[in-house]
């Protein structure tokens, strides 16, 4: 074999292997835009079987409001979730990351931006959450109030006679969260980052 054909040979792509690596990056990428589109117009939408986690050095807002609903899955399944509601929001950073199965192995799916490249920013954050842990800082609070009294941050409101929660003036730091769906309005992603990779580490 000549040495251009052996060249060849040895330079061509397996596109077959290639694809099914590359598929799952594909597929998270373009939820992840699907998500942000939707969060524009705050809808609501079936979430995947697979919650993820969010991180955040420290979260401020003038305004939270929450309360208890359930998310589905396209399969039916029910997840309570406390949802939460924030007005124009102010991340020194954020961390997503969620485990996606593949036919090569579990991969982990991480978008990260902020930090050193300045400050995240989104108008009415909606985080659907089954838990959130952090130092937090309330200038106000109504915690009790019904659902569907909420007037902190503007159309997050529940159903009559549900338990619902408001604060004004919030802060909080070391923020972690496994969540179903986030979406937001004019997002501001400096220094984003994409990370698709076998067995990667995820946020915490």
């Amino acid at each position: 074999m000549s040495t251009a054909k052996r060249a060849l040979r040895e330079g061509r792509t397996n596109w077959k292997k290639t694809a099914v690596v590359a598929l799952p990056a594909v597929l998270a990428v373009g939820a992840m835009a699907s998500v942000m589109a939707e969060g524009a117009l705050a809808a609501s939408f079936a979430v995947s079987g697979t919650s993820f986690q969010v991180s955040s050095g420290k979260l401020t807002s003038q305004g939270l409001a929450s309360y208890v609903q359930v998310d589905r899955s396209v399969d039916g399944k029910g997840h309570p979730v406390a949802l939460l509601g924030i007005g124009d929001a102010t991340l020194s950073d954020i961390c997503q990351a969620a485990e996606v199965k593949t036919p090569v192995g579990t991969v982990v799916f991480k978008l990260t931006a902020g930090g050193s490249a300045g400050n995240v920013t989104a108008s009415n954050l909606i985080i659907d959450g089954e838990d959130l842990v952090g130092d937090a800082r309330f200038g106000t609070a109504q915690i009790g109030r019904d659902a569907s009294t909420l007037d902190e941050v503007p159309g997050v409101k529940g159903d009559k006679g549900k338990f619902g929660l408001q604060a004004g003036d919030i802060e909080v730091s070391k923020v972690r969260s496994h969540a179903w769906s986030a979406t937001g309005g004019n997002f501001r992603l400096k220094g984003m980052k994409v990370d698709v990779s076998l067995g990667g580490k995820k946020c915490f």
